[in-house]
């Protein structure tokens, strides 16, 4: 149990903010969640969360709120919308956005905010499903010193690496570095997968191996049984990984960076979405690889 409780609204209860949201119950704070769909608003009142039928409901009494949706427009119509979370926040309130969006959105969030006497971070998480179930993940913040500060015992809930890297922003640039470097992880892996099985190598034993040593990743450790057995149930989809590979290439045009091998893996993950695979978990860049080998994909 924590020392000092915090009155928490948790916006957005998927498959990342809902396991969040439950963690933070389970560290003391009382959490009030809101979702558009009701039975993940259940999971967590059963989780000893209280639910909330609007944003109004939720964020009236809340310290801190939190935002976790898919995108930026998400972000913008229930922070920025009507009857959404500036309209009806306390002033003084700490608003945490932990979704994947751009810089821009993020600083257009913070001014607005500011505006209303809100104070904000943009604070996306690296980890996946397994990372916020278990409570480790990787929380990249950006925003006031201060406000991070004070938002620091909320975040030890949630992960296990947080790092305040920079004013309101630079939280999403570095989660857009992320995204790349996952996505580059995930292809190579898928690629060696089919060159090791061409090759009538034994891939459980290959993929342990490669795992111990500098070929070893975070990616490999937590997506080496997906790729074995084929089992693409999303953790994070491909839909999700294409909007992030749109952010960092114009993130990146924007600062004038070459991205050469990013590009061309932004437009393999484009090309299994439309392949129909966006509702696959990202490892199944798998799929794609066994189309150009000319093999079935499972």
């Amino acid at each position: 149990m924590i020392a000092t409780s915090r009155k928490i609204a948790f916006i957005g209860l998927g498959i990342m903010g809902g396991p969040m949201a439950a963690n933070l119950v389970k560290a003391g704070h009382t959490v009030t969640g809101h979702n558009r769909s009701r039975a993940a608003v259940d999971t967590l009142a059963a989780a000893g969360g209280r639910g909330a039928d609007s944003i109004a409901e939720a964020v009236r009494e809340a310290e801190v709120v939190i935002t976790m949706v898919p995108a930026d427009p998400q972000v913008k119509e229930i922070v920025l919308g009507e009857g959404g979370v500036l309209e009806h926040a306390r002033p003084g309130s700490l608003l945490i956005d932990m979704s994947s969006i751009t810089p821009q959105t993020s600083l257009e969030v913070a001014a607005a905010a500011r505006d209303k006497g809100l104070r904000t971070l943009d604070a996306p998480v690296s980890g996946g499903e397994a990372g916020a179930i278990e409570g480790v993940l990787s929380i990249m913040v950006g925003g006031d010193p201060d406000d991070f500060a004070d938002a620091r015992p909320v975040f030890e809930a949630l992960g296990t690496t947080i790092v305040h890297v920079g004013p309101h922003g630079a939280g999403q640039t570095v989660k857009a570095a992320n995204q790349l470097m996952v996505a580059i992880h995930l292809q190579s892996l898928a690629e060696a997968v089919v060159f090791l099985e061409n090759a009538g190598v034994d891939l459980e034993a290959a993929l342990e191996v490669l795992g111990g040593g500098l070929a070893g990743s975070t990616v490999l450790a937590r997506k080496r049984q997906a790729v074995l057995d084929r089992d693409f149930k999303p953790g994070f989809r491909i839909d999700l990984h294409h909007k992030d590979m749109g952010i960092v290439t114009d993130a990146a045009r924007a600062v004038g960076t070459p991205l050469p091998v990013g590009a061309l893996v932004a437009q393999l993950v484009a090309s299994a979405r439309a392949r129909g695979d966006g509702g696959l978990d990202h490892s199944a860049l798998l799929r794609g690889v066994e189309r150009l080998a000319g093999r079935a994909t499972h």
